[in-house]
């Protein structure tokens, strides 16, 4: 196994151990910790892609731990996310029910197009087409982990700057996440009217 598939299966790793920080309310900053352990592990995913690139170390294996573990990792900590309505919703006073909602709405549209990139990506592979990923996507995976990364430490704020702080944090974070997710879906309709012949009957 070469360096860039090493990395790629330990940002898998990383992924239990980021889940089970996230939920140790018993150690201190645990917010925080985890946001640190999920920006080391986003990081590892460009890492690994430019590693293998330049070094010409691109392999099946790695085509196919990458994706998975990218995506695994984004998953996880979108659904996590979605737990935090205590923590960090509530920061947001009379507006956390609607941004609660809007989230929501936002993690199942960016999931959806993942997993319908995903289906196109497997049938252009049966059909021998080969779909290369493009700048304005990676651009939405690189903004999308900057947002869970400012979400998830903004529920720690308030434990060292107070809640006015972690408020305000929170905005950044969910204004981010808002732009990702125009992102998001502005890349995916222009991956699949690019590529609408995989699925053409003819």
């Amino acid at each position: 196994m070469n360096l860039p598939n090493k990395i790629s299966l330990t940002r898998i790793c990383m992924i239990p151990v980021f889940v089970l920080f996230f939920f140790l309310e018993s150690v201190p900053f645990n917010y925080g910790i985890a946001a640190i352990i999920f920006a080391v592990a986003a990081c590892t995913d460009f890492i690994d892609g430019h590693i293998a690139r330049s070094r010409g170390l691109v392999t099946n294996l790695g085509k196919f731990l990458d994706p998975i573990a990218d995506k695994v990792l984004v998953a996880t900590a979108m659904v996590l996310l979605m737990t935090m309505k205590d923590t960090l919703f509530s920061l947001l006073g009379d507006a956390q029910n609607a941004v609660y909602v809007a989230t929501a709405v936002a993690v199942s549209i960016i999931l959806a197009r993942e997993l319908i990139i995903s289906a196109f990506r497997q049938i252009a592979a049966t059909n021998g087409v080969v779909m290369a990923a493009e700048k304005l996507g990676k651009y939405k995976a690189a903004l999308q982990d900057i947002a869970i990364f400012v979400l998830i430490f903004a529920a720690q704020v308030p434990s060292f700057a107070g809640a006015t702080a972690g408020a305000i944090v929170a905005y950044i974070g969910f204004a981010l996440f808002a732009v990702a997710t125009v992102l998001t879906v502005w890349s995916g309709i222009g991956y699949v009217v690019k590529h609408k012949h995989v699925i053409s009957e003819s």
